[in-house]
């Protein structure tokens, strides 16, 4: 029993010691690494199904490890823990400990000052109580003691830099709260993506279905999500002469809280960078790309017209890929459904240039659009009941031969290509889309709140030195008094001799002169 006693007991210590919490400190920064390094399921799934493909065992081994999920992992959860677990230990007995040091007087004046680092003495004509007066007006803003020594002799302990301490347990206390609120901004926080047209279409904050992606917290299930709506009217972007964008602005409407029973709209210019604040989220414009517009007037003259989000393949040019799906219409027979649906896919070029049939874009701005498409009729595979990219038709259908191209062609706006069926597939020209993401943190102002507190007190903590100085007035026999003043740097003796220096020079100077 008292063996397992002993060891709980140096378990505990050990946990609790400084020098464990910055080691934890470490394998938490350590341990974020892969978080960054590799792909993450909640960012990505497809892209760690194919890292774990590419590398084998090695990337199977990585996943039994939780290098995919690292923040919801077992390991990066326990250093978490464990980390929270030692700061406690370590800062409340460091608490107790500077309440007890704030309400103790300053230590006696040693017997032999000449032994301090620093030191300095001199002789006066004046009496002791009038060295011990000057002393005191001087050592005003310190904390001071005065004694009574039996020889006659009377002393001052002084000691000054508390704050320093102050603001060490400043700045570890706010470190704890900042684990905690990004712990809690992890439970209760969600981020969503979602692409809008910038053509007046809306996106309401109701649920995760009206999202393209979306990472809730670990405990966010997305049945309550903050209620808002925003309405995207048009986009604006300017650009640089090589191309680079310089600025992008969308100017949106928006309804929370009230304006949503009264159906008021508030406008908004969004920029990058300029998020829209609302009910407690955050609403970020992300960037943008081009939708191209396809009408498709069918053998039996009916027409139908679709406008799908392309996406850009080439962050400079824009350039952009994509596929826009159609059903045919006025067939009620599912199988001749199947066998007559279309997909536009292809390029979008949004300034194009063109090298013989080869077509590329040379400038991001919708200049002269155009788009480089392949035409497919058959089963598009879009009633399988499985998921499918809005970006790519389903290979696996052209390999089984229900699916096949029938036409090829690059148009301009207005453009049309005619399949040997007499359908005819037109290009209308494009619109903007606009990316925007949804950010929910509600611990964000206590990080901030953390934050600023974590600088103040490493600020304090390292302007402020912790130091002591003694002053003794002695009487001596042929009724002169003997001064002493010693000095004592509690952490750092760097700096303070020049103070040392100042402090004994105005107490000592007088009788120096007489001396001289």
């Amino acid at each position: 029993m008292k063996n397992a006693l002993a060891f709980l007991r140096n378990t505990w210590r050990g946990l609790t010691a400084m020098r464990t919490a910055l080691t934890l400190l470490f394998l938490l920064a350590l341990g974020a690494l892969p978080g960054a390094l590799l792909p993450q399921r909640s960012l990505n799934s497809l892209k760690v199904d194919e890292f774990i493909t590419d590398n084998g065992w090695w990337g199977r081994l990585l996943d039994k490890g939780g290098f995919y999920a690292v923040y919801g992992s077992f390991w990066f959860s326990a250093i978490y823990v464990l980390l929270f677990v030692s700061l406690v230990g370590c800062l409340l007995p460091r608490l107790w400990e500077y309440f007890s040091q704030m309400r103790a007087k300053p230590v006696l004046t040693p017997r032999n000052l000449a032994r301090m680092p620093h030191h300095a003495e001199a002789h006066t004509d004046r009496a002791v109580d009038d060295v011990i007066t000057a002393a005191r007006a001087r050592l005003k803003g310190w904390r001071t003691v005065e004694r009574e020594e039996a020889d006659g002799a009377r002393t001052i302990s002084a000691e000054r830099g508390y704050l320093r301490e102050t603001g060490n347990l400043v700045f570890h206390f706010a470190l704890l709260g900042l684990l905690v609120a990004f712990a809690l901004g992890k439970m209760f926080g969600y981020e969503g993506q979602v692409i809008v047209q910038a053509t007046g279409k809306q996106f309401c904050n109701s649920g995760v279905f009206n999202f393209d992606s979306f990472r809730p917290g670990l405990r966010v299930d997305g049945t309550q999500l903050t209620p808002f709506c925003v309405r995207v009217n048009d986009f604006h972007a300017t650009y640089l002469h090589n191309g680079q964008a310089e600025s992008f602005l969308a100017n949106i409407d928006y309804q929370s809280g009230e304006d949503l029973d009264t159906g008021t709209w508030k406008p908004y210019p969004l920029e990058v960078n300029h998020p829209l604040r609302t009910a407690g989220d955050r609403l970020y414009l992300l960037g943008h790309g081009y939708t191209p517009k396809f009408t498709v007037t069918f053998p039996n003259g009916a027409t139908r017209s679709a406008e799908v989000q392309w996406r850009p393949v080439d962050p400079i040019t824009l350039l952009s890929e994509g596929a826009t799906k159609f059903d045919p219409p006025q067939i009620t027979d599912s199988e001749e459904r199947r066998k007559n649906q279309l997909a536009v896919t292809g390029l979008l070029a949004p300034s194009a240039v063109f090298d013989g049939t080869l077509m590329s874009s040379n400038f991001p701005e919708a200049r002269k659009p155009a788009v480089a498409v392949d035409v497919f009729r058959g089963d598009l595979g879009t009633d399988s009941g499985r998921g499918q990219s809005i970006f790519s038709i389903d290979q696996s259908m052209v390999d089984k031969g229900r699916l096949a191209k029938v036409a090829r062609q690059n148009l301009e706006v207005g453009q049309e290509i005619k399949l040997d069926d007499g359908t005819v597939i037109r290009f209308d020209g494009v619109t903007d889309w606009v990316s925007l993401q949804v950010s929910h943190d509600p611990a964000q102002v206590y990080v901030l709140v953390f934050s600023m507190l974590m600088v103040a007190g490493l600020g304090v903590s390292l302007a402020i030195r912790r130091r002591r100085v003694w002053v003794r007035a002695v009487p001596q026999q042929d009724g002169r008094t003997f001064i002493e003043v010693g000095g004592l740097a509690r952490t750092d003796q760097a700096g303070y001799g020049g103070e040392f220096t100042g402090l004994s020079r105005d107490l000592l100077s007088a009788e120096q002169d007489k001396e001289s």
